[in-house]
């Protein structure tokens, strides 16, 4: 395993011309799929004959915040994109009648290693994407996720082998016990986000992101657990990326992921935190199309 060096080559300058037209919009209409009693939107873009690519956002996140930019990005290297919003995000299913959990409690419980009372778990939304793809009929697809959608999108990849192309693992972790907390306060930051109130919850709702389902998703994190074993059973092929400034799961978050998936590549970017600045989704995009390649 080692490091992949981009390279600025014919294949990669061939791999970003617009093969299909871009044409996703963030407000574009959705559709709707029972899963088990839950709700779940999805939609999609592109050439419907062109390989599927199926995005897994992150921690409270619709699929809008991508962003069109990246999105489109997939479909102009010649890919068909799927999105859906997970379950308590966005347009899919509000789970408030699970109640919100004593977030405070539950984290000691796993602390001192009680088991975590979790309202559902990664599996449970890994299974929800998996749903979504036999909506569409698509019997494979390339797997990205980002943060608590890139664990999704790694129990994708080693519970759904059959149904992975390949796997994207985008600024996320294995859970391992020994692996840097958060830093800077950017832990705090995050529980901060679920207590907003006001102004700040509307804007956040309007996003599709609802503070009061937090803690559940928070929860199913934590209920996962060191999900290294699972992870180290991945064949697909995978591509792991990371922000050299993450603070919420700093580097080795992503190093050790990588090192637990053998033949993985793994790219490490400056002047990226925990998100996709504008002026490395360009970079991004190319090692996502290489890799697809």
């Amino acid at each position: 395993m080692k490091r992949l060096t981009i390279l600025v080559s014919a294949v990669g300058i061939l791999l970003w011309a617009s093969i299909v037209q871009a044409d996703y919009s963030r407000d574009q209409p959705m559709t709707k799929i029972d899963v088990n009693g839950v709700e779940i939107a999805y939609t999609q873009a592109g050439d419907v004959s062109a390989p599927p690519v199926l995005l897994v956002m992150g921690l409270t996140a619709s699929h809008r915040l991508w962003g069109e930019d990246f999105v489109n990005g997939i479909i102009d290297a010649g890919y068909r994109v799927v999105l859906f919003d997970n379950r308590d995000t966005g347009d899919s299913a509000r789970l408030d009648a699970l109640g919100e959990p004593t977030l405070w409690w539950q984290m000691l419980k796993a602390t001192i290693g009680l088991d975590v009372d979790a309202p559902y778990s990664l599996k449970d939304m890994a299974a929800d994407a998996i749903a979504v793809l036999d909506a569409l009929q698509i019997e494979r697809a390339h797997i990205v996720g980002a943060s608590m959608g890139g664990m999704i999108a790694q129990i994708i990849a080693a519970d759904y082998p059959e149904r992975t192309l390949s796997l994207v693992s985008i600024m996320s972790t294995t859970g391992a016990p020994h692996l840097p907390e958060a830093q800077g306060g950017a832990g705090n930051d995050l529980l901060e986000l679920g207590d907003s109130e006001g102004d700040a919850q509307a804007q956040l709702e309007e996003m599709g992101m609802f503070p009061d389902a937090m803690p559940r998703q928070l929860l199913a994190i934590v209920s996962a657990g060191d999900r290294s074993e699972a992870v180290s059973r991945i064949k697909a092929p995978t591509l792991v990326l990371h922000g050299e400034d993450d603070n919420l799961l700093p580097k080795e978050h992503g190093q050790h992921t990588h090192e637990m998936i053998d033949g993985s590549s793994f790219i490490v970017y400056p002047g990226m935190g925990h998100n996709m600045p504008p002026e490395v989704v360009p970079q991004i995009l190319q090692a996502m199309a290489q890799h697809f390649f």
